[in-house]
């Protein structure tokens, strides 16, 4: 293969730019831009109809969506979380006052682990916050027991979760809410955007009022909140994608897989299990035997214009600049041996067999 463009690791999923274009002239005719405008209404309720939920509000996007969570929910205190993760899932945590109290993960599904999280409760404690790990559903019902046991509240990090699913049901309906990325990484995106789900309609009542300033529908500012408003352009290009949602996650439960069977048998690689539900194969990680080894790969790979990324490195736990160090041993082991490798939509079977070739060298 003549390979002269770079491979990323990831590209967004795109309409053709005339169907985005279509849907702007209607914004452009009715002059509205943003607060609540009729293509965020029309996104919120295609969102709900396609993913068979509702009680969803979306926002300017998935750190800000975690950070309404925590706001809606009231509380203050210690959050159990993850430190297999991206920082935003910390920086929401921290930003609405609580404190990141890191558990350790799971080292088959890379999610954190239910039979580690009642050590870390203390009278502190106020919520747990796991993160479904690549689109990989955490163990939800588990979870949930603990929650009810402990009378703790429950926010997922969905960042990934759009198109996964639990119980036949979508992954995004768990939890007090679920906060989700529409970010342009993800398998469907607004270019920037998130959503909150919300357990029930008095929750997604405070959310609306929460991104538009405290506001209640008579104007009157009834509660703090911010500016967490998602605009009619980047609503548009949500509805343009819509149109392409399933034709996206096929392709990347097709690349997914080819990458699986052609990997699967060399026992230098291990690869993230899905013990519950049905994963969005939004990502496709390889586990190496030691970093010294992905290195090696990783070198070979870029030499040949194609980046993967070493998500989620280093692990969140030990970033002590912003958090207090805990130790994460599972987690800190994984981070150093996992590479997520190039996956989306226009992938081309040359450009996917180049890459399980360098692999299997």
């Amino acid at each position: 293969m003549d390979n002269q463009n770079p491979v990323f690791v990831t590209q967004p999923s795109l309409a053709p730019l005339e169907e985005f274009v279509e849907l702007l002239k209607g914004v452009w005719e009715r002059g509205i831009l943003t607060h609540n405008g009729p293509l965020v209404q029309r996104l919120e309720k295609e969102l709900e109809q396609k993913l068979g939920i509702e009680h969803l509000a979306v926002n300017t996007n998935g750190t800000i969506a975690l950070q309404m969570a925590i706001r809606a929910l009231e509380i203050k205190g210690e959050i159990i979380t993850t430190p297999f993760t991206w920082v935003a899932t910390v920086s929401a945590i921290k930003w609405e006052g609580c404190t990141p109290v890191f558990c350790d993960i799971d080292p088959e599904t890379l999610n954190i682990d239910p039979a580690k999280i009642e050590a870390l409760i203390t009278p502190n404690t106020v919520a747990i916050m796991p993160v479904h790990v690549f689109g990989t559903p955490c163990d939800v019902d588990a979870i949930d027991a603990i929650a009810k046991k402990h009378n703790l509240k429950v926010i997922y990090d969905g960042a990934h979760a759009i198109g996964s699913s639990v119980n036949g049901k979508s992954l995004l309906a768990y939890g007090d809410i679920t906060a989700t990325s529409l970010h342009a990484t993800k398998l469907f995106n607004t270019a920037e955007g998130g959503a909150c789900i919300a357990a029930n309609k008095e929750l997604l009542d405070k959310l609306n009022r929460i991104r538009f300033f405290g506001h209640n529908d008579a104007k009157d500012v009834i509660e703090d909140g911010f500016n967490g408003k998602m605009t009619e352009v980047h609503a548009a290009l949500g509805l343009a994608n819509m149109k392409y949602f399933d034709e996206v996650l096929a392709d990347r439960k097709a690349k997914y897989n080819i990458y699986l069977e052609a990997l699967k048998a060399n026992p230098k690689f291990t690869f993230q299990k899905v013990k519950h539900g049905e994963t969005n194969y939004s990502y496709f990680p390889v586990i190496f035997e030691t970093e010294e080894e992905l290195l090696a790969v990783e070198k070979k790979l870029n030499a040949q214009k194609l980046f993967p990324r070493r998500y989620f490195y280093p692990s969140v736990n030990t970033y002590t600049k912003i958090v207090e160090g805990q130790a994460c041993p599972v987690s800190e082991d994984i981070s150093k041996r996992i590479l997520c490798l190039p996956h989306y939509w226009k992938l081309t079977s040359d450009e996917q067999n180049l890459i399980i070739k360098i692999l299997l060298d």
